[in-house]
């Protein structure tokens, strides 16, 4: 006799969710079990049996109220509200509610299949006993991303593909007819589709093989699919962009100031292809100097509503990895039409200053013109003008043969230029800007992009040169335009105070050096600041140090609403003299040229918008430049396996110390369950670590001997085994 077959439940979806829907769309209606099963749209028992069990639950959870025997109702929107959820690699998330002043913490269990970095809607339990704020996801308002790079793990006829990012709390089921011909071990890109109820994992569709996990390639795609960054450009839009009339044509220059005659030229890096800036420099006969920032006029090519205008703004900025470049722009522009070369005439948008002796400006124009380059320094040819005050440039230093020796004009114009940028330099610092002068990690790669050595970059005079006159025509433009009256819209470039728990928790820690900072005010803090970033160059902790102090400051970003540039000390600020690389500078120039013109305000809620767009674009840019930096001193480090080096401990947690190599300034960790010479504690009020047995110490700044241990390209993290104290291993 066969036996009866149980009902099975014939409710979809998440039940919590759905009632709670029903009760909120029709706030303080109340509502029983039957007419929930009713638009439910079931009737057996079972069904009716859970429905009841879950509204029971609800009500003890005062998420909904039962206002009568076995009658429910919610009001409106109580203890709801919208944020975005910030994962941590544990499984659990923080939720920031803009209108709450904690962030609210979101369990495992209550994250209900949302990712990282989604807007999402939660409810938030009373406090009562709790100690935080708590809550549980009701809702995905808007998916982040729907895209994710991670490593196929095939069975016979289906796989899961386990996700890089380290915030990615589950792996993503694949039906064998989704794996697009991916084999097992390959680095895939996949992308969610849904994620049923009963399911343990999401379900995904592989969208793109990227190749061997390990493999440089593979590895750098791997890094601009995990940001959602593209590689490279759609045929229609380099089709496009290749019929674009980049000519000098007589119709245009008659629309333009023309400064073809005036002395100018460029100083980048020596291996720059595309040149956005340029400078001019004639004295006038009153003894002053007329001072031109000339800019890559990309808005003239680039015009509003076109494909080519839609993937630069969806790009927002270039991409600047190790061994590439991923362009905001086609080549087209980026290195010829609007690139700044030599002997070349070029469409200009200008900003023109008249400076006195003493760097004071006396007065200034903007607008578009057209400029003819005379030359084309590299930093290295221009700082060896400013240090020996002759244009005779030796071969070593130079990039190329110049087409002439360099003419006493130039070699005037770009002495007199350093000087003037000191000065210029002097007065932010007495204004109080921040001197943050980074040491930047660069690598020697051979053909097949194999790194055969690091070396450090650092701003000489040539660098800072450009940078005060880039500042100033960035200020000054936004000065122009935020003073106008009344308020126009425009685009700026904001800094917000640093934080005051980082600054304290910044204090601390460089106390361990011996360095002091006064938070007393805005001017000791800053003066404090660049005191410290002085003290420390050159010693062992100046990278650390460095990174600790940019850390503690506010993220810059785009916005509408002008509240100044806390580290650089000024009122106005924007982003003008980058267009080739930054879409920020090319709304600047248009909405420049549109005041010019004495256009009406433009509509400010579609510029704020577009800066949220070019600022969230910005910090993917910025992570995976970091995360390619990252890759390339583990790929580097494969190859010094067996050797000693000399590293600092820059960080101490629970589960290991971080070291970071003196030479070279790559960064890895000694786990504390490989240190097994005793059983060491973290103690972090001490940032350090003890062992219970010896009472062995390493803290904080300590100079420690390692070796590599593990260098994995794939996660990008270098282990490291522990040698010693440098006075132990230096004495044995």
């Amino acid at each position: 006799m066969k036996k009866k077959k149980k009902n099975k439940p014939k409710i979809q979806g998440n039940l919590s969710r759905s009632i709670i829907d029903i009760l909120r769309k029709n706030s303080g209606k109340t509502y029983n079990y039957k007419q929930i099963a009713s638009i439910l749209g079931v009737n057996d028992a079972s069904s009716r049996n859970q429905i009841i069990k879950k509204l029971a639950q609800l009500a003890a959870k005062k998420q909904i109220e039962e206002v009568d025997r076995g009658k429910f109702k919610i009001e409106g929107s109580k203890n709801y509200y919208t944020g975005v959820l910030d994962l941590t690699t544990k499984g659990y998330g923080y939720v920031m509610v803009e209108e709450l002043a904690d962030d609210i913490f979101i369990a495992n269990k209550d994250l209900n299949a949302a990712f990282d970095g989604d807007t999402v809607e939660i409810y938030v339990y009373n406090r009562r006993r709790r100690k935080r704020s708590e809550g549980e996801i009701t809702k995905i308002v808007k998916r982040k991303r729907t895209e994710f790079v991670g490593t196929l793990q095939k069975k016979k006829d289906f796989g899961f593909v386990v996700v890089d990012d380290k915030s990615m709390y589950t792996d993503f089921f694949i039906s064998g007819n989704k794996l697009n011909d991916a084999e097992n071990g390959d680095k895939v890109v996949v992308e969610f589709e849904e994620w049923p109820d009963k399911a343990d994992s999401p379900f995904g569709k592989i969208i793109r093989v990227l190749g061997t996990p390990g493999e440089h390639h593979t590895e750098i795609h791997s890094i601009l699919a995990q940001y959602g960054l593209p590689h490279d450009f759609p045929e229609e839009i380099e089709e496009f962009a290749n019929k674009i009339d980049t000519s000098i044509n007589e119709e245009e220059i008659n629309k333009r100031r023309d400064m073809r005659d005036v002395l100018t030229f460029t100083i980048d890096p020596k291996d720059a292809k595309d040149f956005d800036d340029a400078l001019s420099f004639q004295k006038l006969e009153n003894g002053n100097y007329e001072v031109g920032i000339h800019i890559a006029d990309v808005s003239h090519y680039l015009q509003p509503g076109t494909i080519l205008d839609d993937e630069a703004y969806e790009r927002a900025t270039s991409v600047y990895l190790v061994d590439r470049v991923v362009p905001m722009l086609p080549e087209i522009l980026s290195n010829n039409a609007c690139s700044l070369r030599p002997k070349e005439e070029k469409f200009t948008f200008s900003a023109v200053f008249e400076i006195d002796d003493k760097a004071n400006v006396k007065d200034q124009w903007f607008g578009r013109t057209v400029t003819y380059s005379d030359e084309r320094f590299a930093y290295e040819e221009a700082q060896h003008i400013i240090e020996t005050g002759t244009g005779t440039i030796p071969e070593d230093v130079s990039i190329r043969k110049h087409s002439y020796s360099v003419r006493g004009a130039l070699v005037e114009a770009v002495i007199t230029l350093n000087r003037l940028a000191k000065k210029m330099r002097a007065e932010r610092m007495r204004d109080g800007a921040i001197s943050f002068d980074k040491v930047e990690v660069k690598f020697h790669l051979n053909e097949e992009n194999n790194p055969t050595g690091v070396f450090f970059k650092t701003a000489k005079d040539a660098n800072k040169l450009i940078e005060e006159f880039m500042l100033l025509a960035n200020r000054k433009v936004a000065e122009f335009i935020g003073k106008k009256k009344p308020q126009k819209t425009f685009v700026y470039r904001c800094h917000d105070e640093p934080d005051d728990e980082k600054l304290a928790s910044l204090q601390n820690i460089v106390g361990r050096f011996g360095h002091k900072l006064n938070l007393k005010d805005r001017k000791t803090t800053t003066s404090s600041l660049n005191k410290l970033l002085e003290d420390v160059q050159g010693r062992k902790e100046q990278n650390m140090v460095d990174t600790l102090a940019i850390r503690s400051m506010s993220k810059a970003y785009y916005g509408t609403e002008n509240i100044g540039h806390y580290g650089l000390a000024f009122d106005y600020y924007t982003h003008f003299t980058s267009p080739i690389r930054r879409y920020p500078d090319v709304m600047v120039h248009r909405l420049l040229q549109h005041y010019l013109d004495g256009a009406k305000s433009a509509d400010e809620e579609e510029y704020e918008s577009k800066c949220h767009q070019c600022s969230e674009m910005e910090n993917l840019a910025s992570n995976a430049e970091r995360d390619s930096i990252k890759y390339m001193q583990v790929k580097f480090m494969q190859d010094h396996e067996n050797e000693e080096f000399l590293g600092v401990i820059s960080g101490v947690t629970e589960w290991g110390i971080f070291v970071e190599i003196v030479e070279n300034k790559c960064e890895g960790m000694i786990r504390l369950r490989d240190m097994n010479d005793d059983h060491y504690v973290f103690d972090p009020e001490e940032f350090a670590v003890t062992g219970k047995r010896t009472g062995q110490t390493y803290t904080l700044g300590d100079e420690v001997y390692v070796k590599v241990k593990n260098a994995d390209l794939v996660k990008r993290h270098l282990d490291f085994t522990l040698l010693g104290n440098r006075e132990e291993v230096e004495a044995s």
